[in-house]
């Protein structure tokens, strides 16, 4: 029984960081105005704490920067302790967000694992796991083909939304990625399911656009994987997303992942965003 919830909460908050981390082409559309968010997340399993993490973003008029950090707690922790940091910083060209480079290290009792990706113009130009992990037979290879056109995770989660109407409408989940986090390339596709009111403890409260999520593995895993199995055949992941002041950038505020053991969520405690001025240049 022991090994069984720690197996499935390590499948969570897989699930969970691979889907946080990646949700959107938000390189494909232009970036306006400038903003930064403080945000801080716990996540429950089946309605009891087993994580919380820290979020930062911020817009400027000519880059940008993300990093996250989180770590199980409670009774999970002293199942499967776990902790992880990520960053990912990039240009703004021509109003695109344009990734430059990721990186992730995560920690366990039994090992730890760093991974770096450096990226231009969409494609990955290197990247690297260590230690090394062992050659399977059994996984799929990543091709050369499959590292072109994508974003890294943490970029990838900056769901941009075209046009200058609503921020927060059904269009903002007309949308979907091509990811690439080091190990495995994914699609993920994006729609509107509903909007709805979020309160966080701290910062925001107000309208959110909720999307579905759907997962489909292309290259870099093993398809006899359950976890993958039962990530391609979910139809019931959900992210709700709320919107970086003075932009029009949305982050993930709450997301809903079902599991064998019960609900997955991962939710905004503290969320804190504002719109920052935008840089004025010096004359002479």
């Amino acid at each position: 029984m022991r090994q069984t919830i720690a197996n499935s909460a390590r499948s969570a908050r897989w699930v969970a960081a691979s889907l946080v981390a990646g949700v959107s082409l938000a390189a494909a559309h232009p970036a306006s105005a400038q903003g930064k968010l403080e945000a801080q997340y716990e996540a429950s399993l089946a309605g009891i704490p087993v994580g919380k993490g820290a979020w930062n973003v911020e817009i400027g008029d000519d880059s940008y920067a993300a990093a996250a950090s989180g770590g199980t707690t409670g009774l999970l922790k002293t199942i499967a302790n776990g902790s992880g940091t990520g960053a990912a910083q990039g240009r703004i060209v021509n109003g695109a967000l344009v990734p430059q480079a990721y990186q992730a290290s995560t920690t366990t009792s039994k090992k730890s694992e760093t991974i770096h990706i450096t990226l231009a113009n969409g494609n990955v130009k290197e990247f690297g796991i260590e230690p090394e992990p062992p050659v399977d037979a059994d996984r799929i290879p990543v091709t050369d083909a499959h590292k072109k056109g994508v974003f890294d995770p943490m970029t990838s989660s900056l769901l941009r939304v075209p046009g200058n109407g609503e921020v927060l409408s059904p269009e903002a989940c007309r949308n979907g990625a091509a990811v690439f986090d080091g190990r495995m390339r994914y699609d993920l596709k994006l729609d509107f399911k509903r909007m709805e009111t979020v309160r966080a403890d701290k910062g925001y409260y107000g309208p959110a656009v909720v999307c579905a999520v759907y997962f489909t593995p292309i290259a870099g895993y093993i398809p006899d994987r359950p976890v993958i199995k039962y990530l391609a055949g979910q139809r019931n992941i959900e992210i709700a997303f709320a919107p970086i002041t003075g932009t029009r950038i949305l982050v993930p505020f709450r997301m809903v992942i079902p599991t064998p053991l019960g609900t997955a969520m991962l939710e905004a405690t503290s969320f804190v965003t504002q719109a920052t001025p935008p840089h004025v240049a010096k004359t002479q």
